[in-house]
């Protein structure tokens, strides 16, 4: 396992970019992709009602039926509960998941979200773009960059103090961690 990100560097982002979406004006939401999106957008809501007082709405979309390869992908897929407890109808929604690679996992998210109704605006929040895009999907607030090899593989880590590190598992570490979760889940 190759650290790519430590806690502090992941902390330190998260701040400057819980400010940024906050400076844009209080009437936005945060839905998480689960499962990775889920934590991160709950640690943004905490730091921004920290810095501003305003407690954002918060929510999250499981994307599992709009996956674009769900049939051949997922043969028995476990199918988690979105929860958007709030009106989508013209608010500025804030998409969080932990790592953009190809584009297509926020693709699913999108169509998950726009279920819900018609957002003023939709943006995009990752900790970590690894570049290898395959659909024109960019994000609007992004912790840092790499290159990764395709099959390369990299995962927002929660940490036990409740902070985040990002790494690159090899493939024999990728294999045992997706043996070990349960079916239909992506790591």
């Amino acid at each position: 396992m190759k650290r790519l990100l430590d806690s502090a560097t992941v902390a330190r982002g998260l701040d400057r970019m819980a400010a940024q979406i906050a400076e844009k004006g209080a009437d936005f939401a945060f839905v998480g992709v689960r499962r990775g999106g889920e934590p991160l957008a709950e640690a943004l809501a905490r730091r921004v009602t920290a810095e501003t007082g305003h407690e954002p709405a918060l929510g999250s979309v499981d994307i599992t039926l709009y996956r674009d390869d769900a049939a051949t992908a997922l043969p028995s897929p476990r199918i988690g509960p979105s929860h958007v407890p709030f009106p989508v109808d013209g608010r500025r929604i804030v998409l969080v998941d932990d790592v953009m690679f190809t584009g297509r996992t926020i693709r699913a998210a999108l169509d998950a979200v726009l279920d819900y109704g018609r957002p003023r605006r939709i943006e995009l929040c990752v900790v970590f773009d690894r570049g290898g895009r395959e659909l024109p999907i960019q994000p609007d607030y992004c912790i840092d960059r790499h290159d990764v090899a395709p099959d390369g593989h990299v995962e927002v880590v929660a940490l036990p103090d409740g902070g985040f590190e990002v790494v690159e598992l090899t493939r024999a570490e990728h294999a045992a961690r997706r043996t070990a979760q349960p079916e239909g889940e992506s790591p």
